[in-house]
């Protein structure tokens, strides 16, 4: 039988062709009345190396220093009552699933490879999931009070040598202001009413995929009769998804259902497990000059009143900016993968290449004149682009990256907290680590030697 650990090996090897061979369990550690495995550090030391770390002796020594620090919190929660909710669980199994999916070449492969369905694979996993979520939170519990005031940042800048403060490429803050162009409720109407007709037909035994072929407005599924494919909870839409999944027997069709994509009608294929293949047909209601000329009015008149005054932008994209995200932040966007404002110039275009040609050419404080566009998700809108700054590659300084360094010394102020309670627990914790990592550098202070 496959183990964790071969699973992510599997993984890491399947496109250079090479065999993975099976692991032989033994127990490395022990934390209290916890065991740690060999496998569960060749599962994460298999996936560091494939995320690009160096082979290094140390790097098992980390691990297993990482693992003891799991268990300990996991212990600290059960006794703190911390609570990691099922739904909580499933949706990180589910992310998981999907990402070793994808580097497998498909949920099928997934399978194969490991010799075990989707829903087997999940339940084998459940439990650690459970636990590093839970240590995850409990990590957060222990930090959560730390905070720091501006002294304490300029006390931590100032005693890092200024040739090891972070170098920083030419960086924007945007704001924005989105008005979706919203459809007539006419024109919902007209369309609700036609995909409703085309439901009736299905009903009476037309042939569901022939009607989706011809009459559906999904250019992605249309061509397949409206497939599309085997999916997991959280890959679809939420609205689609919850009636996509109410569907009990093949062949059953779903009422008329509204997402952000437009009017639905929905037929189940097949269901395995968790996952299903439907297929749909998809009306979208059309917007009108009428519909156009709205949105376009109400952006024009913003830019009015900001281009008088842009002081008012926040108060102005917390009123009437349409767009979830960046209406929570008074309009300023958020980058993805930093979790912070800035975004490098050089890079912009990866995640709005519109947005990146209109930024180039303004400057710190302007205002841009709207312009039409589509979201991400297809929807027309229209945009004001307000540059709240814009830097020059530079060496980290305190007045012009005052946020990010204050960023860096919490993290650091929360990464002693961390250790002092980790510290406090060395003494209070039985841990027995087996050879040959007993001589590890890092892990000395953990080892208790046999009563």
């Amino acid at each position: 039988m496959m183990n964790k650990a071969l699973l992510v090996i599997i993984f890491s090897l399947t496109f250079c062709s090479i065999k993975a061979q099976q692991i032989v369990d033994k127990i490395v550690a022990v934390v209290d009345d916890k065991i740690i495995l060999y496998s569960d550090i060749e599962s994460q030391y298999a996936q560091y190396i494939q995320d690009g770390e160096k082979p290094t002796p140390e790097l098992r020594c980390d691990i297993i220093e990482q693992l003891i620090t799991q268990k300990m919190l996991v212990a600290q929660a059960l006794i703190d009552s911390v609570v990691v909710s099922d739904d909580e669980v499933e949706g990180e199994l589910n992310r998981r699933v999907k990402y070793f999916a994808q580097m497998a070449g498909g949920e099928e492969n997934l399978e194969k490879y490991y010799g075990k369905s989707i829903i087997q694979i999940k339940e084998e996993f459940r439990e650690d999931i459970k636990q590093q979520l839970l240590s995850q939170r409990m990590q957060q519990n222990i930090i959560d009070n730390v905070r720091i005031t501006p002294s304490d940042v300029r006390l931590f800048i100032n005693k890092i040598p200024k040739d090891s403060l972070p170098y920083y490429n030419a960086e924007v803050e945007i704001g924005e202001i989105v008005i979706y162009v919203k459809t007539s409720e006419g024109s919902k109407q007209y369309s609700k009413q036609k995909i409703e007709d085309l439901r009736q037909r299905a009903i009476k035994g037309e042939n569901f995929a022939a009607l989706a072929e011809l009459y559906s407005e999904d250019p992605g599924s249309a061509n397949q009769g409206g497939e599309l494919g085997f999916t997991n909870r959280g890959d679809l839409d939420p609205t689609f998804e919850s009636a996509a999944y109410s569907l009990k027997k093949p062949g059953d069709i779903s009422t008329v259902i509204e997402s952000r994509f437009g009017f639905h009608v929905i037929q189940l294929i097949e269901r395995r497990g968790e996952r299903i293949n439907v297929r749909h047909i998809l009306i979208v209601p059309k917007t009108t000059s009428y519909d156009l000329a709205k949105a376009r009015n109400l952006t024009d008149s913003l830019y009015d009143i900001l281009s008088k005054n842009p002081a008012m932008f926040t108060e102005l994209a917390m009123a009437h900016n349409e767009d979830e995200n960046s209406k929570q932040t008074g309009g300023i966007k958020v980058n993805p993968n930093t979790s912070n404002t800035y975004f490098e110039l050089s890079q912009l275009g990866q995640f709005d290449q519109q947005l990146a040609l209109v930024v180039q050419g303004m400057s710190p404080g302007a205002i841009a004149e709207p312009y039409s566009y589509k979201t991400q998700s297809g929807k027309s809108a229209y945009r004001i682009v307000y540059l709240k700054s814009k830097t020059k590659p530079h060496q980290a300084n305190l007045k012009d990256d005052y946020d990010k360094l204050q960023a860096i010394t919490l993290q650091s102020k929360q990464a002693k907290v961390f250790d002092e309670w980790l510290q406090s627990r060395v003494n209070k914790t039985y841990v027995k680590i087996n050879a040959p990592y007993a001589d590890c550098d890092n892990l000395i202070k953990w080892n208790k030697p046999n009563d």
